[in-house]
């Protein structure tokens, strides 16, 4: 028997959570396998305080997209420093050390895609 999804994921309808190795960051997973069945990709809504994000990090396997809807960043990974507005984007390969920090005073809204799906496990992260 086969779950049957809905395709359409309204922001507040997803539980918020507190990822690893990151400060002061709210995310929310919209798409995914267990929203709406993905299998290839994710999708996550993360809002980030001033002056707080990720750590230094990588994904094993997973490559990573950052696109910013409000708010300013600084964006870091193979040696290349970006600051980033809204409209903006950045792209993490995977095994690549990376890290995102808030600059702006009000808080940092991204939109963040993993291919693979990434859901948060523990033995996906090099620290």
């Amino acid at each position: 028997m086969s779950i049957k999804h809905s395709y359409c994921v309204p922001a507040d309808s997803v539980p918020g959570y507190h990822p690893a190795n990151h400060t002061g960051t709210l995310n929310r997973r919209l798409i995914g396998p267990e929203t709406v069945g993905a299998k290839q990709l994710e999708v996550v809504l993360g809002v980030v305080q001033k002056n707080k994000g990720a750590l230094p990090h990588a994904h094993p396997g997973i490559e990573q997209v950052c696109y910013v809807l409000e708010g300013r960043a600084r964006a870091e990974v193979c040696g290349e420093t970006m600051e980033l507005g809204p409209g903006d984007c950045c792209f993490f390969p995977a095994n690549e050390k990376h890290s995102f920090v808030t600059l702006s005073d009000e808080p940092v809204r991204v939109l963040v895609i993993y291919a693979p799906p990434y859901g948060e496990s523990p033995d996906k992260v090099i620290r």
